[in-house]
């Protein structure tokens, strides 16, 4: 496992002052000064290279008169950095998930409530009609027409309550990420 190394501030030159030296390494590098400022600070401004690179850096640094030094970045450390983007691509593709399962629940109860108006509108216009022709007739029904029965909303309740429980196990899950967990081995 080789190990990378990262350079860090260690002083200024005799003769060189930290405005100057600020404004030299941010031209430079084509960077701005705040950056240059927290390198000043302790923050790393180079990522962490393998050593002949992070020798460079020094050299640039020491031509501009500033001091660093190389500090020793072990892989492990590095890696844990993927794992941190791994989570949050993970979260975003939960998040996108849930985004996508509200906007469709909306969209099935639009198309529900679109359904619901229409059918009452068809079923009384064809009530009308069918008044409209059986008073222009002579046929007497002797039958009591029996009145339509209403429509239950059995469909919309059931949708509702399986939304629900996708929303409490993707809570779950968002909550106790370690729950459902599997690991092989």
């Amino acid at each position: 496992m080789a190990d990378n190394f990262r350079v860090i501030f260690a002083g200024l030159a005799d003769n060189v002052d930290i405005k100057t030296a600020c404004a030299n390494l941010a031209a430079k590098l084509k960077t701005s000064d705040e950056k240059v400022a927290l390198f000043f600070k302790g923050k790393p401004l180079f990522a962490p290279s393998d050593k002949d690179k992070a020798l460079k850096q020094t050299k640039l640094l020491a031509s501009l008169g500033i001091k660093s030094k190389l500090q020793a970045v072990s892989n492990a450390i590095q890696n844990s950095s993927p794992a941190a983007a791994n989570n949050n691509q993970r979260d975003e593709r939960i998040f996108d998930a849930l985004d996508y399962i509200t906007s469709s629940l909306i969209r099935l109860e639009e198309k529900l409530d679109e359904l619901e108006q229409r059918l009452p509108e068809a079923q009384l216009n064809t009530s009308d009609e069918s008044v409209d022709e059986w008073q222009n007739d002579d046929l007497m029904l002797d039958e009591d027409l029996a009145t339509p029965k209403k429509h239950s909303n059995l469909l919309l309740y059931s949708l509702i309550a399986t939304a629900t429980i996708l929303l409490v196990v993707l809570a779950v899950f968002l909550i106790f990420p370690d729950l459902f967990s599997f690991k092989n081995g």
